[in-house]
């Protein structure tokens, strides 16, 4: 593949501050690395999370962005599985170690020296990312567009937030119907789970979006469901939902938080957690989450709803998604 010198990417250099469209440097893939040249890139409320100061270790300035979908431009010199023209998508895991607890227990996700796409390492606000060979995971062609990124942490987050719960689930709540609940609600359906579907008080769009997409029910987050939940997926960042959440689920039930991050939750009486109910949370992803997701995914098929916009309008995409002007998932895409 050709490739020019440069790119153009949006830069985030201070907190609360817009990001800069500028040219760089097309980046140099180590020996585990590929270079991409990068086709659509979700825009996730995590790097609004970023962008807003809310998590406050990013790298210094930083591409964000790590729902990317994309093609192998070039190899690094130790590259096994991929060669240049493959499909792949790259998710927000995007380094572990391979040699702490967690990485040799099967809990990667958990991984002491991990490092985040878009946030420690650059990611795909540009025209061309790097990304390790051991979190790029390969795209049926169905994906190979921009309706393929949210599947890198909405469709991935969302579906390990699922795995938490009962297999025996069938009455599922998931608090906030946004990117990550309009994909799950699809593979739930798939299932045979019927979905109770929670959005912000007066969101008759987002209740309308989901019983288009097959919820057995849709309110305001204040509102009590017809029928007691088995389980419920919170992906609303207010910590006042868990107490809400906990008085919905039925004995035994789980209420799993699918954020990384959310604001603090307040106090609440010991009954309501009582008879074996209880609160999870979800960090990450690992490479068999990706693997599990990106196979079910076609079966299903699962169709996401999608607004684009160009690179340079990574702003105003932002800014839409802080807003709640998105149904569905913002996605950039390159010209």
């Amino acid at each position: 593949m050709q490739l020019p010198v440069t790119m153009r990417a949006m830069i985030f250099e201070r907190s609360k501050n817009p990001l800069v469209l500028k040219t760089i440097p097309i980046p140099f893939p180590s020996q585990r690395q590929v270079l991409i040249k990068v086709i659509a890139c979700g825009i996730c409320r995590t790097d609004l999370h970023i962008i807003d100061g809310e998590l406050t270790r990013p790298k210094l300035p930083l591409i964000p962005g790590h729902e990317i979908v994309g093609i192998v431009a070039q190899t690094g010199d130790n590259i096994k599985n991929l060669k240049e023209g493959d499909l792949v998508g790259v998710p927000w895991l995007g380094y572990t170690c391979g040699t702490c607890k967690y990485c040799l227990n099967e809990q990667e996700n958990l991984c002491d020296k991990a490092g985040f796409t878009g946030y420690t390492i650059d990611g795909g606000y540009a025209e061309y990312t790097v990304a390790d060979e051991k979190y790029c995971f390969p795209l049926p062609s169905l994906y190979g567009n921009a309706s393929g990124a949210p599947l890198l942490c909405a469709g991935l987050i969302g579906y390990r937030s699922y795995n938490m719960i009962n297999k025996h689930a069938i009455n599922i709540g998931i608090y906030g119907f946004g990117a990550a609940a309009h994909i799950l609600i699809q593979v739930a359906k798939y299932q045979h789970k019927k979905i109770f579907a929670f959005t912000r008080e007066g969101d008759t769009k987002a209740r309308q979006f989901a019983l288009q997409l097959g919820a057995a029910w849709a309110g305001d987050s204040l509102q009590t469901t017809p029928e007691k939940l088995d389980a419920a997926i919170i992906f609303a960042p207010v910590g006042s939902l868990v107490p809400k959440a906990l008085q919905d689920v039925d004995k035994g039930g789980m209420v799993v938080c699918g954020g990384i991050h959310m604001s603090d939750i307040p106090s609440f009486p010991y009954r309501i957690l009582w008879e074996e109910r209880s609160v999870h949370s979800v960090a990450n992803l690992t490479r068999k989450d990706g693997e599990e997701f990106l196979k079910i995914a076609p079966l299903v098929p699962v169709q996401t709803e999608i607004k684009t916009y160009p690179l340079a309008q990574a702003n105003e995409a932002l800014n839409d998604l802080r807003n709640g002007n998105i149904q569905g998932a913002a996605v950039l895409v390159m010209q």
